[in-house]
């Protein structure tokens, strides 16, 4: 089917909290320096604390290694499931796929997917317990007075939505909102992309989000009852901004101006999972900055992706907080995988990597502006972990911790297995009637 493409003067799409401004506005794309970004970014904090504060730290779990464990049980009831059925079966042993996917009627109950998450995002209900929203229409050109039938006019309401789409599209949110993509063939690009700012309860789902740029100073509606004025966007694929139960999910993310996801100012309880992630310099930042100590309520799960071709650095890259990286497929890097600052944990397990030919890239791991006195008493472990081309990770802290013991007692797929219950990352091509 072809695709419907639409003007590049547009191009973001805005879930924001409480009637506030974030982006969705249009403009000429231009640079944007770091002091300039941060100073957006302070700016908009202001007189918003409450509300996100409110939105992040309902998102925290006390014990986030009891959600580890979480996963591991779901990882291992999914690969018993499969050995009790056929060779046949569709079922891969990813428990998030093989929760929804064997059914021919997904079509018809595409909701069962707000019950299939695991993780710190497991909770993440979108637009469940809402209305179906259809995207009838692809144009974008007016960000105050958004037309019914447009994806911008349902990401601003205040009403929970599950939001469809009527046929192939390109296209250039309120809280409880789910973007489900299957079905059709969906792209955000060549604009300011997704921003969820100031929300909860978010779900992406089967989007492909490309060619994202710096767009913005206009006037722009952020709900039913508000519009303002949003300055500059960084050029994110999806910039989740103080916002918690937040699920990215099956989506192809590609060549933005900068980070393909990023998750900053006390955002929380997040899953990225089964993604297909290329062609991108820093691709996944978890963390403002090394000062930003609200970070440190900071929950991300990262599942089932596969890292491809074209990527260098930033798989994640990750400040404060605690970050579960498990059963994904590393198989290209040109500087490292994973990275971080000021403390974070970093709990890998299961996953393959595959290091690059360059001699001097093999290392997995990069501790940034950190010296190894300060380093040496971060937690970062790898269990499980498949290398391969040489493929090394610098472990660090107190590898045998009760927090990482009560982790590792049912453990995660074995990596070897990874390439399989990765195939299917990214956006899929799902067909009425037919398993997707």
């Amino acid at each position: 089917m072809a695709i419907k493409w639409l003007s590049s003067l547009l191009l973001g799409l805005l879930f924001v909290f409480g009637g506030g401004i974030g982006w969705i506005g249009r403009g000429e794309a231009g640079p944007m320096n770091e002091r300039a970004r941060m100073g957006r970014r302070l700016g908009e904090l202001h007189g918003k604390n409450k509300e996100a504060s409110s939105v992040s730290v309902v998102g925290a779990v006390d014990d986030p290694e009891m959600v580890v464990a979480e996963v591991h049980r779901s990882i291992n009831d999914s690969i018993t499931r499969r050995q009790l059925v056929s060779v046949s079966s569709c079922s891969t042993g990813n428990p998030i796929d093989d929760c929804w996917r064997c059914d021919p009627a997904w079509k018809n109950n595409r909701k069962r997917l707000a019950d299939c998450g695991i993780g710190f995002g497991r909770n993440a209900l979108g637009g469940r317990d809402g209305h179906y929203y259809v995207v009838t229409d692809s144009g974008d050109d007016d960000p105050v007075n958004p037309k019914p039938g447009t994806l911008r006019y349902a990401v601003i309401q205040d009403k929970p939505l599950w939001i469809t789409f009527d046929h192939d599209m390109e296209l250039i949110m309120n809280s409880f909102k789910t973007l489900d993509g299957r079905g059709v063939n969906v792209h955000i690009a060549k604009g300011a992309c997704i921003t969820v700012q100031y929300v909860t309860n978010i779900i992406i789902h089967g989007i492909n989000i490309h060619d994202c740029v710096p767009t913005g100073n206009a006037m722009v509606r952020s709900s039913p009852s508000h519009f303002g004025w949003r300055t500059m966007a960084d050029g994110d694929g999806v910039s989740i901004f103080g916002s918690s139960y937040i699920w990215v999910d099956h989506c192809s993310l590609s060549n933005c101006a900068d980070g393909l996801v990023d998750a900053i100012m006390g955002s929380t309880a997040i899953t990225i999972s089964n993604n297909y992630f290329t062609r991108h310099n820093e691709v996944i930042l978890l963390g403002h900055s090394d000062s930003y100590v609200k970070d440190k309520a900071m929950q991300v799960t990262i599942a089932f992706n596969h890292f491809g071709e074209g990527l260098i650095q930033r798989m994640p890259r990750c400040r404060h907080g605690y970050f579960h990286v498990v059963n994904n497929d590393y198989t290209h890097w040109e500087m490292y995988a994973i990275g971080g600052s000021a403390g974070p944990t970093i709990n890998s397990q299961g996953n393959r990597y595959l290091a690059p030919s360059n001699p001097f890239a093999k290392e997995v791991t990069k501790r940034v502006d950190s010296d190894s006195s300060v380093w040496k008493r971060w937690n970062w472990r790898s269990e499980g972990d498949l290398f391969q081309n040489g493929a090394f990770f610098t472990p660090s802290g107190t590898g045998s911790s009760s927090s990482y013991a009560r982790a590792s007692s049912l453990g995660a797929k074995p990596a070897s297995m990874v390439a399989q219950i990765t195939s299917g990352a990214g956006a899929l091509s799902c067909r009425s009637g037919s398993l997707c």
